[in-house]
């Protein structure tokens, strides 16, 4: 760079001889979580060519560059991996069909005949999101599942509930806080106590739903007696 000089003599700006400038082009688009804004927004996927300038003129190619995601909000410019992060709205589903997931596997393993159970579930599911569940529903889902594997209430659920598990939980784990795992874990230990003291299928089912939060074995044994200890 090279001062520029009023008549004066003084400096009056500087001028840029050599430098780099980016081209960007457009690739993709979508809906993100911009961690800028703080809030779902829509991005352009972006790739870049750089060029050497000369006095602000484009002259030689040095490379490719990117690609980026452009939030079209705050125009800022974060690596791919911000597109891991769901969206708000993606992550509320997420959390919701999780809470279900964990209602119906800790039902099927003794809790569905029971009234109180059926209650607490309904309530559960009904604050993360599916606002029109019911007891009944829940009771219908129970039975189907139960005919579908030929298990009856109370019976270990086998490998079939870790997958089940393992799909609704995984994705989400990583997302959440610790607090926000344990208290997934916590609303399945109330869905079993509230017809009295787990039974062994029960614990078996929390066990899983523990292990695909990412909760280790002694905390989740921690919580569960936590939540059977009257506050």
């Amino acid at each position: 760079m090279l001062p520029e000089r009023g008549r004066d003599g003084r400096v009056t700006r500087r001028a840029h001889i050599l430098g780099t400038r980016t081209a960007w082009t457009p690739v993709g688009d979508g809906e993100f979580f911009c961690p800028c804004c703080g809030g779902d927004r829509n991005y352009l996927r972006l790739t870049g060519q750089r060029r050497f300038t000369f006095l602000g003129v484009p002259l030689l190619p040095r490379g490719e560059t990117g690609p980026v995601v452009e939030c079209a909000a705050c125009r800022r410019h974060f690596g791919t991996d911000v597109l891991d992060h769901p969206t708000t709205v993606r992550f509320s589903a997420m959390l919701r069909d999780a809470v279900h997931t964990v209602a119906l596997a800790v039902l099927s393993a003794g809790g569905a005949c029971s009234r109180t159970s059926l209650e607490t579930a309904a309530g559960a599911v009904r604050a993360a999101g599916f606002t029109d569940c019911t007891e009944e529903q829940l009771a219908a889902l129970v039975d189907a599942l139960a005919s579908d594997t030929g298990r009856n209430y109370g019976e270990s659920y086998g490998p079939g509930l870790a997958i089940e598990l393992h799909e609704a939980l995984d994705p989400l784990a990583a997302h959440l806080a610790p607090a926000g795992r344990e208290s997934i874990l916590l609303q399945g230990a109330r869905i079993a106590l509230a017809d009295g003291p787990y039974t062994p299928a029960e614990r078996e089912a929390l066990a899983t739903v523990g292990a695909a939060l990412t909760i280790c074995a002694d905390d989740v044994t921690r919580l569960l007696a936590a939540a059977g200890t009257p506050s």
